[in-house]
């Protein structure tokens, strides 16, 4: 009996909620995609496993621990040798970056990218309504959107909103902002723009915590324009269904799982801690419980509820976690774009939500070839299954998102037409998916491994011989040597 009522219970709050949205839907204003630009640098900007090795040799800081760990997490990165690098990193300059170094990158990024976006939608940048630029590690004055004003000669009463330290999350942030202000903001237009700020955050000290973000992170951006106008909609590539945002700040380990920190020598890096995955898997199953009522159909969400309900463990948290344990996401979305962190993150999310091979391709593929580009990455993975003929009229399209903070911000779009622009990935489409994202790093410098080196018989010619490069500084040698 009890049951039955519980049953009954939900049945009629499922009801009450869908008469609901459908209100809400009709007073809200929609948010409408028109369009998105990821940028792309140059061939001058790529770090190869070549350049990689020059610039780890370079730090001072670093002996044989440090190459040796270097040598194992870059091998199982899962990021190839395509990925692009600030200019003052690669020119050198990573110990002594300037404020033209941070400008300089941030202005390519938006600029290249806006310059593509106005170019391709024909909407010209006297009628945006509404702008938002995210990076987290940058925060100028005049402020970047100033910049993106002053350049474009924007309208006086424009919305200009800076979003900074809001980590690689930022990019869901800003388009639930947008949404937010469309709902009191008629035919408007909104731009977002997710950049990021890499070189003059360049980690120059020995922390392996820290020298993470070395590895995973590299240059990148977009732009996307959004519009609320009815008139539109026609014109657009998808409309948003939903977005929740979760923060779990207060809780002390998640804040300080993934966090911007001096270490013991005073160098600035990025911390990331091992209690980042739980952290992580506690903010998106918090935002998964939120989310997954709002886009899966109510014959999915009944049994689910009703096995749960008749579960053992009757406590708040696991009937919930339950809940979305059991849950097939693929009866309410048939795309997953889970932002390309790292390779671990991927799989663990990969194999926690029930997706295939399939489903992670885009993320796996996108680490890949560009790098965890911060909050641009969502957008290069859905590039990668718009160049790929996946996006068809009416699929779903799941955001996934995790930043620091800590907070879990994602999203569900529904594509409005077909879609097959090979965009940023149109020279290479065809050599995706790779087989194998294992980086030759391994086979290059495996000899670091070796416990037999005898390491006072190490001279220079010997160390370029195996590197294969000329060293400039002398006292690489000692370093290796001195290693305890």
């Amino acid at each position: 009996m009890e049951l039955s009522m519980t049953i009954f219970l939900l049945f009629l709050f499922c009801i009450v909620s869908y008469l609901r949205k459908i209100f809400l839907q009709r007073r809200d204003q929609s948010c409408y995609m028109l369009a998105y630009e990821c940028y792309k640098p140059g061939e001058d900007r790529k770090l190869d496993t070549d350049t990689c090795a020059k610039l780890i040799m370079r730090n001072r800081n670093l002996g044989l621990p440090e190459y040796r760990f270097l040598l194992r997490t870059m091998a199982n990165s899962g990021i190839g040798e395509e990925t692009y690098g600030p200019k003052n990193v690669i020119a050198g300059r990573e110990a002594s970056p300037n404020l033209a170094d941070a400008l300089s990158e941030v202005d390519d990024i938006m600029f290249d990218t806006l310059d593509k976006l106005f170019a391709k939608t024909g909407v010209s940048p006297s009628e945006i309504d509404m702008l938002i630029v995210n990076v987290s590690l940058f925060s100028p004055a005049s402020s970047l959107t100033a910049r993106i004003i002053n350049k474009y000669k924007m309208r006086d009463n424009i919305k200009a909103v800076n979003l900074a330290g809001e980590g690689c999350s930022a990019s869901m942030v800003a388009i639930d902002l947008v949404h937010q202000m469309f709902k009191t903001n008629n035919n408007a237009y909104a731009i977002v723009v997710s950049t990021e700020s890499i070189g003059p955050n360049w980690y120059n000290g020995k922390e392996k915590s820290m020298m993470l973000s070395n590895l995973l992170f590299r240059s990148g951006g977009c732009s996307t324009l959004l519009t609320n106008k009815p008139a539109l909609k026609d014109q657009a590539i998808m409309k948003l269904k939903c977005s929740v945002r979760t923060h779990i700040g207060s809780d002390d380990e998640a804040y300080g799982c993934c966090i911007q920190v001096e270490d013991n020598k005073g160098y600035p890096g990025f911390l990331l801690t091992k209690k980042l995955p739980k952290s992580g898997a506690k903010a998106f199953i918090l935002n998964l419980q939120v989310l997954l009522p709002k886009v899966l159909p109510l014959r999915e969400l009944i049994p689910s509820v009703a096995k749960a309900y008749l579960s053992k463990n009757k406590t708040k948290n696991s009937t919930l976690e339950a809940i979305a344990a059991d849950l097939n996401l693929k009866s309410g979305i048939e795309h997953f774009c889970i932002h390309p962190g790292g390779k671990a993150v991927i799989d663990e999310l990969g194999k926690s939500l029930g997706l295939s091979e399939y489903d992670i391709e885009p993320s796996k593929m996108t680490l890949h070839r560009f790098g965890n580009t911060s909050s641009g990455g969502l957008w290069y993975t859905l590039g990668y299954m718009e160049a790929k003929k996946r996006l068809k009229k009416g699929d779903r399209i799941f955001m996934i998102s995790l930043g620091a903070g800590f907070m879990c911000n994602n999203c569900v779009w529904e594509v409005t037409r077909d879609l097959d622009d090979p965009n940023v990935w149109k020279d290479c489409m065809d050599k995706y998916p790779v087989k194998s994202t294992v980086n030759p790093f391994m086979e290059k410098y495996d000899w670091i491994n070796d416990d037999n080196i005898d390491l006072n018989s190490i001279d220079m010619v010997w160390l370029q011989n195996k590197l294969g490069f000329q060293i400039d500084d002398p006292e690489a040698i000692e370093r290796i040597r001195n290693t305890p």
